[in-house]
């Protein structure tokens, strides 16, 4: 299966009931699909909008009525989104969207992977905030975290980004798709209990609408009754930190990613596509003194694991950007970190890895 399509597949296994999208390469497939298979499914809704900017508007829409939303853009579009996206943050609202990312800036590579939309995920919008963000690097990954994205919306009440690649979106692989997937639903607001109360987790109970609770919805600094409060920083302070605490505090909980060689001296920090190549390199060329990290979850950055490498001499990052993440690794330790840096729609060979390994050695 198409890698596009298994992200729709794994959303439809996660109970989505909801698709709203405007068609953009190389994410297309996966509005397509939903297209197809939506009218099929009782009780779901397939809706193309009139642009990115209704798309998720529909979809926080659709969320408040207690379904489970999805869109998927790219690039122009997913610039489009920053503001509906803040919005989300703001309003504590559950829902996923899938980036298949592709050369920019602008109109860029419209047929060409890359990973050049890692730091607008997270900052994005403007204001203080955090979210949370899964990379797959395959097709089974593709299904599996985009089931998983619902459910890490439902447990934060938050976006949840799929930021997958044109490379993996378009690529075809074996696809083990299970009989049925864990579905974990938000937290029901107590009776008596105002709707932005948050629980001993900071994260509020959820009264979609219909539910015979009012809920004041609204992007404006709010008390917890939902009631714009625009004016008092203490409500503002406490508010925003509370929205990045409860994302935060939870990195443990949140951390999914594969260890490979916790002796490595020179150890590969990867994410999506790249890890194919890392894979290649360390499993099976058994490059030697070398170990990686593949994150599946890059944001909240695991900072933590990058002190399971007790005797690691130097980190090397090979992404399809300029250098995004390489900047948080070397953020958070004290030895050398290395960019190999990929633009233009290829991935990197096993020689450019094999090459920055040597590069390693002769820094440390």
């Amino acid at each position: 299966m198409q890698g596009n399509i298994a992200s729709a597949e794994g959303a439809l296994a996660a109970g989505c009931t909801f698709f709203g999208g405007y068609p953009i390469t190389p994410s297309t497939e996966v509005a397509e699909h939903m297209a197809a298979r939506m009218p099929k499914i009782k009780g779901s809704c397939f809706i193309q909008m009139e642009d990115e900017i209704a798309s998720m508007a529909a979809i926080i829409g659709a969320a408040w009525t207690g379904a489970r939303s999805m869109t998927a853009t790219s690039g122009p579009g997913f610039s489009l989104m920053m503001e509906n996206i803040g919005y989300a943050v703001m309003t504590e609202t559950p829902c996923v969207l899938v980036n298949i990312q592709r050369g920019g800036p602008s109109t860029g590579q419209p047929t060409m992977g890359a990973q050049g939309d890692m730091m607008q995920v997270r900052f994005g919008s403007h204001g203080d905030y955090s979210i949370i963000a899964l990379c797959p690097s395959s097709v089974q990954e593709c299904f599996d975290l985009t089931a998983k994205a619902f459910n890490l919306a439902d447990r934060f009440r938050t976006p949840v980004f799929l930021m997958a690649d044109e490379v993996i979106g378009h690529m075809r692989e074996k696809l083990e798709i299970p009989d049925s997937v864990e579905i974990v639903r938000p937290k029901t607001l107590p009776e008596g209990m105002l709707p932005f109360t948050p629980g001993p987790d900071g994260v509020p109970g959820f009264a979609p609408f219909g539910t015979g609770r009012y809920t004041h919805v609204t992007g404006l600094t709010h008390d917890e009754r939902g009631y714009p409060d625009t004016t008092n920083p203490a409500r503002h302070d406490a508010l925003v930190r509370r929205l990045v605490s409860k994302i935060e505090d939870a990195r443990h909980e949140i951390a999914d990613y594969t260890i490979v060689n916790e002796d490595a001296e020179y150890v590969f920090v990867c994410y999506g596509a790249p890890v194919r190549t890392v894979k290649e390199v360390v499993d099976k060329r058994k490059v030697p003194k070398t170990g990686y990290l593949q994150l599946r979850i890059v944001w909240p950055f695991p900072e933590e694991l990058l002190k399971r490498f007790p005797k690691c001499r130097a980190f090397i990052v090979p992404e399809m950007n300029l250098g995004m993440i390489v900047r948080e690794v070397g953020r958070h330790v004290k030895i050398p970190v290395i960019p190999v840096s990929r633009i233009g729609g290829e991935l990197h060979t096993p020689e450019d890895l094999i090459e920055a390994v040597k590069i390693a050695e002769s820094t440390t």
